[in-house]
This record gives C-alpha cells, structure tokens and sequence, in this order.
C-alpha cells in the first residue's frame, strides 16, 4: 500500500469521524431522545397494568352443581356490623368482607361521621387454588355465626365439616381490628404444596376535605418493606410496581385517613397500582382522588393448624395514634405505622418527631384554639432561632458600620481590571477588623431545617382539620374569602386571604431587606430586584391552595421577622459598635491572630492567583 493510498484512507477516516461529531445530538436533543424514550415506558407499564386489571375483573369462576361450592354460590346478599366507640364496620356477607368504615370522631364536609368507603368504593377478594378448582370469594355468600358487638364469623360452607373460618375481631377503643382465616377440613381441597392464597383489594379513595388538588397531593398508595423503610407510589402520576421483598402492610391513604392491610407473616410477590382521578366530571356528592389496586399473596395452611393472620386498620393518620397502634400489632416487631404522617426527610423528620409534635401537643393540652397554637409555636419557634437571627443580624451590621472604609477602597480601584486588588483589600480590611462577609449564612441555614419540619408538619396535623379560626373555616383547606366558581390558570377558584397576607409581609421583608443592602453599599442590579419583588408574588399562586394553616404560620412569621429587624436596627448603635471593631483591630495589632475557616481560605486563593497573575507578566516581559 503506497503513500497515498494511506494518506486516502486516513482522509476518509477524519471526514468520517468529523461527519459522526457534526450529527451527534446535541444535549438538547440527548434530553428530548430520553424524554420520548421514557413515555415509550411509561406507556407499556401503563398498558400492563391495564391488562393485570382487565384480568382480575374478568376473573370469574363459573359454579355449577358438582362444585364443591356451589351451595355457598348460592344465597342473597345481608350484612352484619361490628363497632366500637371509635369506629362502625358494615360487613357483607357476599365476599365476607368490610364494605363500610365509618369513624365517628370525625365529620366529613357534611357534619355528619365520616365514611372513608361504602359499597363499590372497595372491594377485597381472597383466592385459593384448589386441585380441581379455584375459590374467589367475591361471588361466593359467606354464613355469619358467633356474631356480637365485636365480633363474627364468616363462614364459607364446602360440606359437612369442611368450611374456611374468616374470623373477625373488633376490640374496644382500637382502630384496629383483628381477622384470622382458619380452614377445617379442606385437606383433600387443596394440594399438599398449597402455602398461599391470593388477595385482590381495590379501593376508590373519597376526596374528604374541601380542597380536592390540596388532598390528592398528600393522597398516595404507601407500604412498608419488611422491617425496612416505608414507601409509596406517585401522588401526581399513575404508576404500577411490583415489589419483589416481602411488605408488612400496605395503606390506601387520604390526606387524614388511611385503610391499611398488615399481615403478620408478610406478604410476597406484590404488585401496587395507582392512578390518580380528575376532578372534572364527577359528582359533588362521589369525588374520588385516586384509584388504588394491591395484587399479593399472604400465607394459608390448608390443614388449619396455623391461621393466617391479618389486621386491618381503619383510622386517623394521627402521628400517636398510629404509634399506640404498633402495639396491638401482631408480632414482635415494630411496624411502624406512625411513617404514614409524613413528616420530611431524616433530619426534618428527626425535628417534627422530637420537638415539633411534643410542643404541638403539650400547647394543645391548654384547650386553646388551634390558631392560638400556631400562633404560640412560631413565637417559641422564633425565640429558639433568635440566636442565630442575632448573629446574622450583627454579622450584617458589622458590614453596615465599615461602608465608609469600603466606599475608599472602591474608589482607590476604579478600574476593573484592579478587581482583584480591590477584593484583597477588601478581605484584609475584614480581616483586620473581625468581620466576615459570610457571618451572616451560616446562621441562616442552621434556621433552615426547623423552617422545613414546620412545613411538612402543618399541612399532615390532623389536628387542625375542621378547626376555626378568625375567618379561616377550617385550619387544614384554604380559607377562601372570594371565591367565583371557575378554574383561572395559576390561581384556581378563589383566593385565600392568609396566602394574600403572607404575600405582603414577604414584600414588606424583601424591602427592608433592600435597604439593609443599600445601607452596606450592596447594590443589587434592577433585575436582581425585580426577581426579589417577584417572587412574594408568585408564593399567592404557589401557596393559593395549600391549608390556611400553613399560610397563617407564614404570615406570623414574616411579621415577627419584620418586627425583630426593626427593633435590633433602633436598637443598634452604630458609633458603639465601629467603636468596638476599632478597639478589636488594636487589640489584633498588638496579638495578631491565626485566620481560619473560610477568611483564610479566601485570602490564600486571592494570594494564589495574585501570583499567577505575576509570573504571567513576567513571562510575557521574557517574550
């Protein structure tokens, strides 16, 4: 091969490879590729979950006479009901299944006990695979014995002692009531290898509170992996999953209520779907937030030496009240119900958890009105904060006071390519007088994180649902003083007035803020400034429907913090306090101090690029 046959194929090689990076996709383009490529998924997961879901309804099984349980297919529908002081259960005896709950410590918008579900709005189907033929339990009448207050049989007749027992259990002052499944004489039914049953259970979660896109979004399909963390499907999106380790229990939870499943010996091979609903084209009375769907299998001993047992938790998601819950669980360990109030990450968690529920709760016990509370929480709040608002506050005034000291170095420099010289100069003159320019951040972020319990809090305190205050109907919905019946983009129906409040204090705190940066000769660019006012105003469409609750916390708090940096700045004099950073700068004089943290960091790499900058002049001079 000669020389310039080499030199051809190198050619084409370059144009090739030139060609292939002129036509590579841009990261625009990367990001649409990866956007079309996960709706392709999306969509296939989608239509799975149909067809699982068309498979279950479809699933029927035909009884005829030489059925084992033809006789049980047989009968007509009549319902029995199991309650306590907390709580009313209906049961069917077509399926043996719950097919009302009803809570009377809470009233639903209509004032009346609330009914988390009724009829259609849930259903709960147990399989068993026999040798010949299969169970479902949704088309087979169950005969109700032993039946009182608490408690029932539900029996599912096969023949002359052979039945399969669902026992049910509702104790005194619980939201939780007990089911055991026991099978007696159904050996020759089933297989020996037969371990398991199947359970179907579907449920259309009712909206129960006022704000139907407020609630969906605290709405969502949780479960907890065994003796692991707790999980849940999207709130905002539909999405199906199998979970492959083995579940404690799975909640079809509301923003207030849940329906939970809880399974002493776990449940395996899950599958979980969720679908969220519109609220166009539903009916006042029927809202529906989500379509929940749970696919597992649970343990079952066919000879009836070992129940199965399950619980089934009706209630509150009241952080408490699910903790006292864990207890009358089955089992040594701790489920942990209390996870379905969520309650922000580990950290955030940690503080609603330890401080924030305890101070909710002992403020409680006073008999005052939730808003009185809330009122009284950001006042503690604030006071254990104050230290490092003080801090913050001083690191800024500080600033304030050396303005005249900066302003001649600004002018010392006016050049911009003296930029370096004049921030050297600048970090030296802080440095000399004890002031960091970034004080006043640390402060601020360590307030951060109760800010954020505070956040996660409010809006999952069952506490404040359907408690007034002022003019704010119920402490847990918005409080829409005007409101005109059609959907606006961004702002909805109505608007609410503790939104609207928070709003203003949040313009008034971004103005003095304004002044306290011009007072240091931070000037902020015009539209540095108008994003600053803009944002106070997007928060009223952002917060619109969120619980006036939380909008009032806002509100007291923006005011506070309005008042503290009003009183700290007419009772801060500026003369004593250059008069003591003077008195500092002697005294560092005379003792000069190590620098470190991020003073020294900072002046290090000023040092660094200072010579950079040297030794390039000096090798341009060479040239």
């Amino acid at each position: 091969m000669d020389k310039n046959t080499l030199i051809g194929f190198a050619l084409i090689g370059l144009v090739l490879i030139g060609f292939s990076i002129y036509n590579r996709p841009t990261p625009e383009q990367q990001a649409r590729i990866r956007e079309i490529q996960d709706s392709i998924l999306l969509e296939e997961q989608k239509k799975e979950a149909q067809k699982a879901i068309a498979e279950m309804e479809e699933s029927t099984t035909v009884y005829d006479s030489t059925s084992t349980f033809f006789q049980a297919s047989q009968g007509h529908e009549s319902f029995v009901t199991l309650k306590n002081d907390l709580l009313e259960l209906q049961l069917t005896t077509k399926g043996g299944r719950v097919c009302k709950a009803t809570l009377f410590e809470y009233n639903g918008q209509d004032g009346k006990p609330i009914i988390l579900f009724d009829g259609k709005d849930s259903e709960m189907t147990f399989g068993f695979n026999g040798k010949k033929e299969n169970i479902l339990t949704e088309d087979l009448f169950f005969q109700p014995i032993n039946q009182s207050d608490s408690t029932v049989t539900m029996r599912l007749n096969a023949g002359e002692n052979q039945y399969i027992d669902f026992n049910y259990l509702l104790p005194s002052g619980r939201y939780l009531m007990n089911l055991t499944i026991e099978a007696h004489g159904m050996q020759n039914f089933f297989a020996p290898d037969v371990r398991n049953m199947n359970i179907e259970w579907y449920q259309h979660a009712r909206q129960l509170e006022k704000g139907f896109s407020f609630e969906q979004q605290f709405s969502s399909l949780t479960y907890r992996l065994k003796n692991d963390d707790t999980e849940h499907l999207s709130e905002s999106s539909e999405e199906r999953e199998e979970v492959a380790p083995a579940v404690d229990w799975i909640a079809f939870k509301n923003q207030f209520f849940s329906a939970v499943l809880i399974a002493e010996q776990d449940f395996n091979g899950t599958v979980l779907f969720s679908k969220p609903q519109k609220e166009e084209g539903t009916s006042e009375k029927n809202k529906y937030l989500k379509h929940y769907e749970a696919f597992m299998e649970a343990f079952f001993d066919p000879t009836g030496k070992q129940p199965t047992n399950l619980q089934l938790y009706y209630g509150p998601n009241h952080f408490k009240t699910l903790q006292a819950t864990n207890d009358f669980v089955y089992g040594d360990k701790d489920p942990e119900l209390e996870n379905l109030v969520y309650l922000g990450w580990p950290i955030i968690r940690w503080i609603n958890r330890w401080f924030t529920i305890n101070l909710f709760d002992w403020l409680s016990g006073w008999g005052l009105s939730m808003g009185i509370v809330l009122l009284l929480m950001t006042i503690i709040v604030k006071i254990v904060v104050y230290p490092t608002t003080y801090k913050s506050y001083m690191s800024s005034a500080k600033m304030r006071v050396l303005r005249p000291y900066i302003e001649e170095i600004n002018k010392k420099y006016p050049k911009p390519e003296d930029a370096m010289k004049k921030n050297q100069e600048t970090m030296a003159l802080y440095s000399r007088y004890g002031v960091s320019p970034l004080g006043g951040c640390l402060p601020m972020l360590i307030q951060m994180p109760v800010y954020i319990a505070l956040f996660n809090f409010v809006p999952n305190a069952i506490e404040l649902r359907q408690e007034k205050f002022l003019w704010a109907n119920d402490l847990s919905t918005y409080d829409d003083i005007i409101s005109w019946g059609t959907d606006i983009w961004l702002i909805g129906d109505h608007l609410s007035l503790f939104c609207l409040l928070f709003c203003i204090t949040n313009i008034l705190n971004t103005w003095y803020m304004m002044r306290q940066n011009d007072s240091m000769g931070q000037q902020q660019m015009p539209g540095m400034k108008i994003m600053m006012y803009a944002m106070p105003i997007m928060f009223v469409f952002l917060l619109n429907d969120y619980s006036s609750g939380l909008n009032y916390y806002y509100f007291i708090s923006g005011l506070i913090s309005i008042i503290i940096m009003f009183v700290l700045r007419k009772t801060t004099d500026d003369k004593a306090l250059l008069c003591k950073l003077e008195a500092r700068m002697e005294a560092n004089k005379l003792k000069p101090k190590k620098q470190s943290g991020m003073m020294a960091r900072l002046e290090a790499l000023q040092k660094q690029v200072e010579e950079q900058q040297k030794l390039q002049q000096q090798q341009q001079r060479k040239r």
